[in-house]
């Protein structure tokens, strides 16, 4: 992901306020305690933890659109159930997969998914409901 440069500038982005928007969440709630990450089932599968797609949109980095782990996330909300400070995690994810959606980006190819079949059924079939007619 390279080096970010903090600024007041980023912070305030367009980008964290259309997520927020979107999402209904105030991400900047999120302190990085980690207890999302922790309690991820799919978390051994993603290349960007929850915390660390948060962190991403803090800082108004829209590199997190790229990440993988906006496939695998299954919006079990089982992230948000143990936020300490209210943040649904699935909420937000949800709202990156809407803004790369909107970008005509798709986000599944079946035929790059290494492991299809290790990943649980409930993965595929929240992100299919969502990006199939």
């Amino acid at each position: 992901m390279g080096v970010i440069s903090l600024s007041a500038k980023r912070i305030n982005s367009d980008f964290v306020k259309k997520v927020e928007e979107i999402s209904g969440q105030k991400v900047l709630s999120c302190y990085q305690c980690g207890e999302c990450s922790a309690s991820c089932p799919l978390a051994s599968k993603m290349d960007l933890l929850p915390n660390q797609v948060i962190r991403l949109v803090q800082l108004g980095d829209e590199a997190v659109l790229d990440s993988q782990t906006l496939s695998i996330c299954s919006c079990c909300f089982e992230c948000g159930a143990r936020c300490p400070r209210g943040v649904d995690i699935a909420k937000v994810i949800e709202a990156l997969r809407q803004i790369k959606v909107r970008k005509d980006v798709d986000m599944i190819a079946l035929s790059g998914l290494e492991e299809l079949d290790e990943l649980p059924q409930i993965a595929l079939v929240s992100n299919f409901r969502k990006f199939t007619g």
